[in-house]
């Protein structure tokens, strides 16, 4: 029997982030994927033009119908949206006995917002402190953490100021580093570092989703946290290497790598 692993996020209609992304990757990963849809957008590889959040108890309602039915080994959160739907995912966290990662969107690839300030607060507060993994960006984790977050230094105080606020493992991610792209992990209060090859190419839409997507996967599958971090990196890297250049804007990865 497969594992199954289960993904909370938004979905994009042009396939490479979200919901989308998320299914793929696990698909990819040899997991079974299920899903429960936060919010619906207007979306492709040029921008996004509208978001509609959905109503937190059809979310949990959907969460509910799989937790019932294929109870999966790992849950991943991605675009949450606003306020009551953090709240709600907090609460249903706390019935979950399966790794819980947190990948706390705020902004899509085109600057679009996809969290509501006044949520980012029960991120923190809340959702982050039941998370098995939290995974911010340079910018999400300089908002959670109050830390600057420019340099590889920075991204490990920064992980140090997020386990400080709660968190129980870190993954700083490095994309948008200058230089090479190194992911910065927190777990178990050690540090590792993940370089990787700065890819140079307009194709990076869905990169976040991916990667946590696979990470969880790896969960699911049974490895241990580092483990499942290096498999996800390897296979992010391969692709945004070979992504396959559709649309006319910023193209998704290869979800084939």
């Amino acid at each position: 029997m497969p594992s199954v692993a289960l993904t909370i996020a938004g979905s994009d209609p042009s396939g490479g982030a979200g919901i989308q992304a998320d299914l793929k990757t696990f698909h990819q990963m040899n997991v079974y994927g299920t899903a429960a849809i936060t919010l619906i957008t207007v979306q492709n590889t040029l921008g996004v033009e509208r978001v509609d959040v959905l109503d937190p108890a059809l979310i949990i309602a959907q969460v509910n119908a799989v937790l019932s039915d294929i109870p999966p080994a790992a849950v991943k959160t991605g675009a949450l949206g606003n306020r009551a739907v953090v709240e709600a995912v907090a609460t249903l966290a706390d019935r979950l006995n399966v790794p819980l990662v947190v990948d706390p969107v705020m902004i899509s690839k085109h600057g679009s917002p996809l969290l509501d300030d006044s949520a980012i607060e029960v991120v923190r507060e809340v959702l982050m402190r039941r998370a098995f993994l939290i995974m911010p960006n340079l910018a999400e984790a300089e908002t959670l953490s109050g830390v600057g977050v420019k340099t590889v230094d920075g991204m490990k105080k920064a992980a140090e100021a997020l386990a400080t606020l709660g968190a129980r493992n870190v993954l700083v991610k490095g994309g948008h580093l200058d230089g090479a792209a190194v992911d910065v992990l927190l777990a178990n209060g050690e540090i590792h570092e993940f370089p990787g090859d700065r890819v140079e190419t307009k194709n990076t839409h869905g990169t976040g989703c991916t990667l946590s997507a696979a990470v969880t996967a790896g969960l699911a599958r049974g490895f241990d946290l580092v483990e499942a971090v290096g498999v996800a990196k390897h296979y992010v890297t391969e692709a945004i290497r070979t992504a396959p250049g559709l649309g006319s804007g910023v193209g998704p990865v290869n979800h084939f790598a």
